[in-house]
């Protein structure tokens, strides 16, 4: 009987749990001011992993119709590193990971002296995480709503502000329940209307890390997600509204070498470091800087398949050495693999972790299948534009012109790279 009490009570947890990540959550009290309420509006969809070449190279119909009228970019370049919380979060605030504070999926602060994981969804939600001003948050502060459905950033209150409507991240509802959000937002009454709507699809990153760029499966993602589309502006052009659509991704998608992984904390002393990456970066955060410099010089004479830095010689084309470490988050030896290579280690419990992934992503930007798509269309945008390949920082300033918004903070990205797409 006692089993089957306790068997009852953890499934009553764990649904109640559930239940709350997918339940819409609400900021009560919120209000369009009325200089927004003739503002255009602006969804700005992000497809995790959609490599550049992913709607020509699949056949993405919708995509490709759309792109062809409105503005499509040869590529969009991502941050480094380019993973999915540096650069989603780059696209939000216009800057790079060691200016905003995301410098990884997971990363160690020595000023907290705790660590930051994705999956922890106690540091997802604390917004002391997030450096500077998110779309949203800015919207918000100037008094424009904004929602979300999944976006980095939007399940924290980042200087105590969270968009109007937004969910926490869960895969537990489908697409069409997910665009059917949208679609309701947008009827909502003038005065509490979303102009500025964040859209998150993952379901290419999935595919492309277990089967790889070049498998069906992730044809067939990238299919799912291209009907996604066709549905959600098919449903939006019956609204006669204003709406501005900017499809992008956070990073591009590799095929990677796993027959030799380089497993780091073989190399290294591990009780003398904390350590945080994953399979294509790896920082080292020293209990004592006295070890530093030693291990660093053992790992530059066995150096064979990945590069070591310590923290200040980090490539300065990155943006990410300890200069530009404005949160102090990089640790002070970085190791990278050389493309395509990955990296593995030892775990607190003896147990090898070694990537199981086909694909990955998280190398120089300037390798091309790190690139992501970049394509917009509507009433704002110019028809037809093809442009060259520009950093994701520069979606900030777009976005803040298409919506009429003010920034007076220092931003990474600049107006004058994206201006040319408007009308």
């Amino acid at each position: 009987m006692k089993k089957i009490l306790l068997s009852v009570c953890f499934t009553f947890f764990f649904q109640s749990l559930f239940s709350q990540d997918t339940v819409q959550q609400i900021v009560p009290g919120r209000k369009n001011s009325p200089a927004h309420y003739t503002k255009p509006y602006v969804i700005l969809i992000s497809a995790d992993g959609f490599r550049y070449d992913y709607a020509d190279k699949y056949n993405a119909k919708n995509l490709l119709r759309l792109r062809a009228e409105g503005v499509q970019a040869k590529s969009m370049i991502p941050s480094f590193p380019s993973v999915t919380f540096p650069n989603h979060y780059s696209v939000a605030t216009g800057m790079y990971p060691s200016h905003h504070g995301l410098v990884y999926n997971q990363f160690y602060d020595r000023n907290k002296k705790a660590s930051y994981t994705m999956s922890d969804r106690k540091a997802v939600e604390d917004g002391s995480w997030y450096g500077g001003i998110p779309l949203w948050v800015l919207a918000e502060q100037q008094g424009m709503v904004s929602a979300s459905y999944h976006f980095v950033g939007t399940e924290a209150p980042i200087q105590n502000i969270l968009p109007t409507y937004w969910y926490r991240f869960s895969d537990a509802k489908n697409v069409d329940y997910r665009i059917q959000k949208l679609i309701d937002w947008l009827k909502l009454p003038i005065e509490v209307r979303p102009h500025l709507i964040t859209f998150y699809l993952s379901d290419a990153d999935h595919a492309g890390h277990l089967y790889g760029p070049d498998s069906k499966q992730t044809e067939e993602a990238v299919q799912y997600i291209d009907a996604a589309i066709g549905k959600l502006t098919e449903a939006v052009s019956k609204l006669n509204l204003p709406v501005n659509f900017i499809f992008l991704s956070d990073h591009g998608m590799a095929a990677v070498d796993t027959t030799a992984d380089i497993v780091v904390s073989s190399m290294i002393d591990t009780s003398r470091f904390i350590m945080r990456g994953g399979s294509t970066s790896f920082h080292l955060y020293a209990k004592n800087p006295e070890d530093i410099q030693p291990t660093y010089e053992a790992l530059r004479k066995k150096e064979n398949g990945y590069k070591v830095f310590l923290r200040e010689n980090i490539p300065a084309k990155w943006h990410f050495n300890k200069s530009e470490d404005r949160f102090d988050r990089i640790g002070d030896i970085f190791i990278a693999p050389v493309f395509p290579k990955v990296l593995s280690y030892w775990s607190s419990s003896r147990k090898r972790i070694v990537s199981s992934e086909i694909g990955a992503h998280g190398y120089d930007p300037a390798i091309k299948e790190m690139h992501a798509s970049f394509y917009a269309w509507g009433p704002q945008f110019k028809k037809g534009i093809s442009i060259g390949s520009f950093e994701n920082v520069h979606v900030y300033p777009l976005v803040c012109r298409l919506l009429g918004l003010n920034y007076t903070h220092e931003i990474d990205g600049k107006p004058k790279v994206l201006r040319k797409i408007l009308k």
